[in-house]
């Protein structure tokens, strides 16, 4: 049967590809001088090849350079420090073992940095955060710069690993790519019950120990958060790119299917998956316009990270292709929100595999004619694959065997309803513009009756700043607080989430309030209403610089809009702050944050996805 596309998202891709048809062109170009090259053990110099070997057992030394078998490179983000890429340990030993069995070899091409916003949050650590992507992207590209691989498999999870993983990638668009996801830790503490803890302990009602204990029960083991983050984001919006082994994404890491699972990545991209022969088409041609908007339709669909609206953009770049706010915002009226899963609900993503997890959101979206079926994935079934959901086969003392059947219908729609009977008719994404720039705001998860915002601006420098004017009892009525100098340039755009359990609680007090700054949020604004990647940001002259104590500021995600309620003649005519010098100081000071002064001055806006390398 095939499925007409929906108009809103023929036009939006049509838009797309007409805007980058001569980057696109070019960089297509590019791959197809590469792909034509020798491979390059047969290309490179003898002392070369010699150098690119001599670490490998002899056996894979002759398959590499004599039986010129493939040779997979291994891009991993392992670490100890951080729960969700501590499972990683191990797979590249499961991966080299399979790779033998298929009679090809695999070598750990080189590690990425793996930093957790978690551990950063609050400090000045957070700051190097968003600019972390690019120099995964670039780690990526020293590791595969080798040059001597026929394929690649890239083994990250988080925030900014995956998109830096998928750039640099991109810029070796010329080889097959599976990434392969490592799963969240089962559930501990829930989410909720983690908020709630967190504004008693605002409030002074519960003290450190209190608190620690909390968080210490929802993070407990190795995975991902099982919040609907950034990271589990991630997972998601590969699946639908069709970039994962199908259905690989929420099994968690103890679970016996992993390791099948990984297996399984190393058949798919030597094209051997599932008894099949396949020619698998390159990552730089698979993501192409089509692919970009399924990702931005999951993402919609499932009340994704706003950190999405800047990494995709940054992506879809990096594979010559552009996209911005507009292109979101107009899906977003079209694609209905099909998922609760918090912060847009109470359940985590645990419970959401088990509802049906991304394979009941990819068949709704495809059914609903909401994603592109006619895309090329790392599967020969194309995205329809992934509409299924994986099961192991067969007795614990033999091998496992993969088997896939469909996710639908739902196992629980209070977590995740059909496309017939969503939970919102539209995707919960706003773009905000008035006089102070150009935002976006996540109301999914906001109560209908805090859409709309209108009151005074109380103007911070910082969060710490908001957080005692919180603790002195100096923001205890209606308030848009404005928090600046958080953008790329200003200080690395670090997430805010220090301020939502003290802007959470005024709101649980009655008081209207709403959250206006050119930092990140993510979703953890929850349900207080957060207007954020405010841009041209104020450190580049933006006009959140121009905002004062006093100013009525109305928010309308309704309407679309956010502006200082001034006349347009006082508002053009006020002064432009600029940042203290003090500040600027301390922000380029201190645990590395001056080995990033070069990625600071060069960041591009929110909206060009803060892109620190063109």
């Amino acid at each position: 049967m095939t499925i007409i596309p929906h108009p809103t998202v023929r036009d939006v891709t049509e838009r797309i590809r007409a805007r980058s048809r001569d980057l696109r062109s070019a960089y297509l170009q590019r791959l197809t001088e590469l792909r034509r090259r020798d491979r390059g053990s047969d290309r490179m110099g003898c002392a070369n090849v010699a150098h690119a070997v001599a670490g490998i057992p002899a056996n894979d030394k002759l398959k590499v350079v004599s039986e010129r078998a493939p040779n997979i490179g291994i891009v991993t983000a392992y670490n100890d420090m951080l729960s969700a890429h501590a499972p990683y340990q191990g797979y590249p030993d499961i991966v080299k073992h399979e790779a033998r069995r298929l009679g090809a070899t695999a070598q750990v091409a080189g590690g990425v940095p793996a930093m957790c916003d978690g551990v950063t949050q609050g400090t000045p650590g957070m700051e190097l955060s968003l600019f972390s992507r690019d120099v995964i992207a670039m780690g990526t590209a020293v590791a595969l710069t080798h040059d001597m691989f026929d394929a690649a498999l890239l083994l990250g999870v988080c925030d900014k690993i995956v998109p830096g993983l998928l750039i640099g990638a991109l810029h070796f668009g010329h080889l097959p790519t599976v990434f392969v996801p490592a799963g969240p830790m089962p559930s501990g503490l829930s989410n909720s019950a983690k908020s709630k803890v967190r504004e008693q302990a605002a409030q002074g009602l519960v003290g450190r120990q209190g608190l620690l204990d909390a968080e210490m029960q929802a993070y407990h083991t190795q995975g991902t958060c099982t919040f609907y983050g950034t990271a589990n984001s991630n997972q998601m919006l590969l699946e639908a790119m069709g970039l994962h082994v199908p259905g690989t994404a929420f099994i968690q890491p103890g679970d016996a299917m992993r390791e099948a699972l990984t297996r399984e990545a190393v058949r798919t991209v030597l094209g051997r998956a599932a008894q099949e022969t396949y020619a698998m088409p390159p990552i730089g041609e698979m993501v192409d316009e089509r692919c970009i908007v399924n990702a931005m339709a999951a993402l919609l669909a499932t009340g994704g990270s706003t950190n999405h609206l800047i990494h995709w953009v940054a992506v879809a770049r990096a594979a010559g292709i552009l996209i911005d706010w507009n292109d979101f915002s107009e899906l977003s009226e079209v694609v209905p929100l099909l998922t609760r899963v918090y912060p847009n609900g109470s359940a985590d993503v645990n419970e959401f595999q088990a509802a049906g997890g991304p394979g009941f959101v990819i068949g709704e979206l495809l059914d609903a004619g909401l994603m592109h079926a006619d895309v090329r994935t790392v599967r020969a079934g194309g995205l329809r694959e992934y509409a299924n959901i994986p099961t192991l086969a067969g007795a614990p003392s033999e091998e496992h065997v993969l088997r896939w059947h469909p996710a639908a219908p739902s196992k629980n729609e209070a977590v995740a309803r059909p496309a017939s009977a969503p939970f919102s008719a539209t995707g919960g994404l706003k773009l905000l513009s008035g006089n102070l720039g150009r935002s976006v705001i996540k109301v999914s998860s906001v109560p209908d009756d805090r859409h709309v915002i209108e009151a005074p601006a109380r103007v911070f420098d910082s969060q710490g700043a908001l957080q005692q004017a919180f603790n002195a009892g100096e923001l205890e009525r209606d308030v848009v607080c404005v928090v600046r100098w958080q953008g790329p340039q200003a200080n690395g755009m670090p997430e805010l989430h220090k301020l939502t359990p003290p802007l959470s609680v005024l709101q649980g007090k009655g008081f209207r309030v709403a959250l206006v700054t050119d930092g990140r949020m993510s979703g953890a604004s929850g349900k207080v209403p957060a207007a954020i990647h405010v841009s041209p940001e104020a450190a580049a002259g933006g006009p959140l610089a121009k905002v004062r104590d006093g100013d009525l500021i109305r928010l309308d995600s309704v309407a679309g809009t956010l502006a200082v309620l001034l006349p347009a003649d006082e508002w053009a005519e006020r002064e432009t702050a600029t940042m203290p010098d003090v500040q600027r100081s301390e922000n380029g000071h201190g645990l590395g944050r001056e080995l990033f002064a070069g990625m600071r001055r060069n960041a591009l806006t929110a909206e060009e996805g803060a892109c620190t390398w063109l």
